[in-house]
């Protein structure tokens, strides 16, 4: 082998300890070709020969025959007593020899660390820069350190952060992958699961994988686990921390699994499945109720010979909403090939009046066909009809001077004109739909079954609602009244349409259905017992449906069976600056786990260097002095000054964000104000005028006061007075 070659090629992307252990773990393996049935004498006469096929098939059988209790490994490893995890080792750094024998880039081809917590989200180590040293390093926490990073060990070996904490026991610097946000963590205790690349469990003689759930793929984000568990989240802290953005990320997550690995990949796989009806979003306020967000009853106005001008009925709230789209999915079951919408188009189709004219809707889903009760006796199947014009005029011969727009010609005609494998989606009144069709036949007269309907197609019914829907989910507009329509394409969410539809067949492996999830912002700005009512019980895991314990209730307004499915999850936030944790209802506090978002002005960094402003410190400095005069939930957070680049920015962010956010935190004493900015005398961001006491109050001793007013042009120093 070419061994100082291969050791330059290492050390860009790997520790002195990993190269080292690669270079004798090769060496090792070139020694022993023969006793492995590899013909060529050395590992480079074995890579012009086969690319180093031979010599890897040969350590896979061995590391099978250790599998199976053979002895075969103590060619390689005599004294070894668990052989399989340094086989992998072995293979992990024959590949990496083969990568440089081809002459490609070193490149770690996987995570050196993968952790997962029981929900099964993706956490590695981190670099950072520490403020003090300016050094960027690994971080380990010292037992009884502060959670700063200046307190923390800087290790640069992955090796030694491995060994710190699965070995350890030491909490270690951490991010979750493709959230921002640090935080210390330890294994086990949040994280329970862990991968290890080969090389660095060969060193720690460690099992690759290992913890009390199933590892995740070799991706950089794990798969969904087949049964997760529901999720009750919420995620709180002071202004500006990164929470909605976090919300974004964790919906994300819930629904696919993974989370891309760039801010705006996340933003725009959360827009789709929004558009798709997978995730939901509503703010809590203090006016927001019970019958906002399951159901209550709402005046409608009166229909029929016997209204007396309005009626009050059922309509269900956002979460009723998306629990009735979570519990389709369950019924589907396992995510299968979306539904082929391509060349099809979809209509709108009423199938009788909702409430008056069931029995016609019934029958129709049932036999498995559409019906029309525009176009008369006529029979319309004669194909000269496929042109509108004969339609106009056979009707006009009919009943004379009939417009083009009245239904018993244009309602039979577009009836008429649909292809098979065109789509209908029957309405319930104007704002929601309780059944899909797929159009399987030619339009056929048949007046028999029933009166005044004598115009049918065959239809193979892909969807039936006990609960309709609103029509928002798949249309963006309300459906007219017109029994029979082409709906816009604009307006078609068809992906969401499609997830509604049975497609082709699904993963080979069980998987569990389509995820949902509810975001709740501001969560704690509603009275929470009053707006989640009979929720409180239902939400808990285990007794969602789905689940041994489940349990439904019947609700007050409609009287109507419900329970909570087990693949909608919820995710709220918390601005603790407006209102403290402990103010929660208890049993919400006991039915959720609780995230902590805190201020990171390291994520400032970049930042910094744009601006030319040390934005961490000045972070630091004001959060520093307003823990001190307030408290801690009360603290700026990161992102106010996240996307600033110039110090006109640092400046706009100041006077119209920081500044009035102060003055609200200490209501409007501007003297504390002045402190928590680092700004006492008035010199720096404020003005302070002196104010002296009116003549009349002089002579009694009154004492001196003071005007205060944010400054016309901060002083050119602002940004570099003292923490």
């Amino acid at each position: 082998m070419r061994r100082e070659e291969f050791r330059s090629w290492l050390e860009p992307k790997h520790s002195p300890n990993a190269v080292n252990t690669g270079l004798n773990t090769v060496f090792r393996i070139e020694r022993h070709l023969a006793e492995l049935g590899v013909s060529s004498s050395d590992l480079d006469a074995a890579f012009t020969a086969d690319g180093l096929e031979q010599a890897r098939l040969a350590l896979e059988s061995v590391r099978d025959d250790a599998r199976a209790g053979g002895e075969r490994f103590r060619i390689l490893m005599p004294d070894a007593t668990n052989p399989v995890p340094r086989l992998h080792g072995h293979l992990y750094w024959l590949r990496r020899y083969a990568a440089f024998s081809k002459g490609e880039l070193v490149d770690a081809d996987e995570d050196p660390v993968a952790l997962f917590d029981g929900n099964g989200k993706n956490f590695r180590p981190v670099r950072m820069k520490s403020r003090a040293s300016g050094t960027e390093a690994y971080r380990i926490k010292p037992e009884g350190a502060s959670n700063e990073t200046d307190d923390a060990i800087e290790e640069q070996d992955i090796v030694e952060v491995a060994r710190a904490l699965l070995i350890d026991g030491r909490a270690v610097r951490i991010r979750e992958v493709g959230v921002n946000g640090t935080s210390y963590m330890k294994f086990p205790g949040r994280l329970v699961a862990y991968r290890l690349r080969p090389d660095i469990a060969d060193a720690l003689d460690l099992p690759i994988e290992g913890g009390s759930r199933p590892a995740a793929t070799q991706s950089e984000t794990p798969v969904l686990l087949s049964m997760p568990d529901p999720t009750n989240l919420i995620l709180y802290g002071p202004p500006g921390t990164g929470k909605t953005y976090r919300t974004a990320a964790e919906a994300v997550r819930l629904c696919d699994g993974a989370v891309p690995d760039t801010r705006e990949a996340t933003m725009a796989r959360y827009r789709g499945l929004s558009e798709a009806g997978q995730i939901r979003f509503v703010t809590f306020h203090q006016s927001y109720s019970y019958e906002d967000f399951v159901e209550g009853l709402r005046p409608l106005t009166g229909a029929g010979e016997d209204a007396t001008g309005f009626r009050l009925e059922p309509r269900r709230g956002i979460f009723r909403e998306i629990a009735t789209l979570a519990e389709q999915a369950r019924k589907k079951g396992s995510p299968s090939a979306p539904f082929d919408l391509n060349g099809r188009r979809v209509y709108k189709m009423s199938l009788g009046r909702a409430g008056s004219e069931d029995h016609i809707y019934e029958a129709a889903i049932s036999g498995g066909y559409a019906i029309l009760g525009w176009g008369g006796s006529e029979d319309w199947s004669d194909p000269k009809y496929e042109n509108y014009q004969a339609v106009f005029d056979r009707w006009n011969q009919i009943e004379p001077g009939t417009s083009g727009n009245a239904g018993n010609i244009a309602q039979i005609w577009r009836f008429r004109s649909m292809r098979v494998g065109d789509l209908i989606i029957v309405s319930e009144g104007n704002l929601r739909f309780r059944a899909i069709g797929e159009v399987t036949g030619p339009y056929r007269y048949d007046p028999a079954d029933v009166s005044g309907y004598a115009h049918r197609r065959d239809v193979r019914w892909l969807l039936v609602l006990s609960e309709p829907l609103p029509v928002e989910e798949i249309y963006g507009k309300q459906f007219s009244q017109a029994s029979c329509y082409l709906l816009a394409d604009d307006h078609l969410k068809r992906e969401a349409l499609a997830r509604l539809l049975p497609g082709g067949p699904g993963p080979d492996t069980p998987a569990p259905p389509d995820q949902f999830v509810l975001v709740i912002d501001e969560i704690n700005r509603a009275n929470i017992s009053k707006v989640f009512g009979e929720l409180i019980t239902l939400i808990e895991p285990d007794k969602r449906l789905g689940r041994p314990g489940e349990i439904t209730v019947r609700l007050p307004a409609s009287g109507d069976s419900f329970g909570v499915p087990d693949n909608l999850h919820i995710v709220g936030t918390m601005n603790t600056a407006d209102r403290s944790i402990a103010l929660l209802d208890t049993a919400l506090r006991r039915r959720f786990s609780f995230e902590e978002l805190m201020p990171e002005p390291e994520l400032l960094a970049e930042g910094s260097e744009r601006c030319g402003i040390d934005l961490v410190a000045l972070l630091y400095g004001i959060n520093a002095r307003i823990e001190y005069l307030f408290d801690r939930e009360h603290q700026i957070g990161h992102a106010y000054f996240i996307h600033c680049a110039s110090r006109a920015d640092v400046d706009e962010v100041m006077r119209h964000r920081v500044i009035p956010l102060l003055a609200e935190y200490f209501y409007e004493d501007w003297s504390k104000v002045a402190l928590a900015l680092g700004d006492p005398a008035g010199e720096l961001f404020l003005e302070r005028t002196a104010l002296k006491p009116p003549s009349g109050l002089a002579e009694e001793g009154a004492e001196e006061r003071s005007r205060w007013s944010v400054r016309a042009a901060f002083a050119p120093n602002a940004y570099q007075a003292p923490a």
